[in-house]
């Protein structure tokens, strides 16, 4: 069993909703990004999504493309994103890592030799925000015989066929998009989101995270209560961007913690099988 399918299974049997940060590796520094991981780990993250940073990031919002930039000017590359990987999992062998990019550093490296050296380094999802699942039957098989999950984005606009068609290539977990638009923005509507989320289920039967929009221990609850997990991204990348150096770790740690709490201290639903 994968670490990520064994996590949502210890959620599922604990009544407990899957909290799941996002930061762009390399910013703002990268030297810090193992840290960093590791507080996301100790505030209580259940999966880590560590974004590979790229130029033309086209699904995210302003927040994230400048941590991009500013991971790109200091040199950072998927090689660098991979060794933080391995780095971190020196002492961490029980969090599961979902790598969330763009097809071209993947495609730059080669599928095969970026399936190796994930697996080698400890990776167990990998989300291509550009590689349409109809189209990425192959990838998702080959990522698989790497024991890395494929993961995929579905979102209001999704059509059923669309649906159906991530149904049958992802694993691991969906990366539901909660609104119209890039990451960081504020129009969150939950009771839209909790129409669309039977609908998904049935054709896709894999836990399903909410990202997008989500900002604080308020609206991570409401999302938490329709969804099996919710994804923070602009807000943590936000946070990293203004908070002082020597403070950065801790208070990274200290708002997972208050997410964390508020995901507990709600009530919970079945997480799909």
């Amino acid at each position: 069993m994968s670490r990520i399918k064994s996590t949502f299974a210890a959620l599922q049997a604990q009544g407990r909703k899957g909290l799941i940060p996002f930061m762009t590796a390399g910013d703002p520094d990268p030297a810090r990004t193992v840290e960093f991981m590791h507080a996301l780990a100790a505030g209580g993250a259940d999966v880590i999504e560590l974004g590979v940073p790229f130029s033309d990031p086209m699904a995210d919002g302003p927040v994230i493309q400048r941590s991009s930039e500013r991971a790109l000017a200091q040199g950072v590359s998927l090689r660098h994103v991979l060794k933080n990987v391995q780095t971190f999992r020196e002492t961490n062998t029980t969090t599961p890592v979902v790598l969330m990019g763009y097809a071209n550093p993947i495609e730059r490296l080669g599928v095969e030799a970026f399936g190796t050296q994930a697996s080698e380094a400890g990776v167990d999802g990998v989300l291509v925000v550009d590689y349409p699942p109809e189209e990425a039957t192959e990838f998702a098989q080959t990522m698989r015989g790497y024991d890395i999950d494929p993961i995929f984005l579905l979102a209001p606009t999704s059509t059923a066929d669309r649906i159906a068609a991530v149904g049958k290539v992802a694993s691991g977990y969906v990366y539901y998009v909660s609104l119209k638009g890039v990451t960081g923005a504020a129009n969150l509507d939950v009771q839209s989101i909790a129409a669309m989320l039977p609908e998904i289920r049935k054709s896709v039967p894999l836990p399903i995270g909410v990202g997008f929009g989500i900002r604080d221990a308020q609206t991570a609850s409401a999302v938490a209560a329709v969804s099996d997990a919710v994804v923070i991204g602009s807000r943590i990348v936000q946070l990293l961007e203004q908070t002082p150096p020597a403070q950065a770790a801790g208070a990274l740690q200290a708002f997972i913690a208050e997410i964390r709490q508020a995901l507990d201290a709600g009530l919970s639903s079945p997480i799909a099988a």
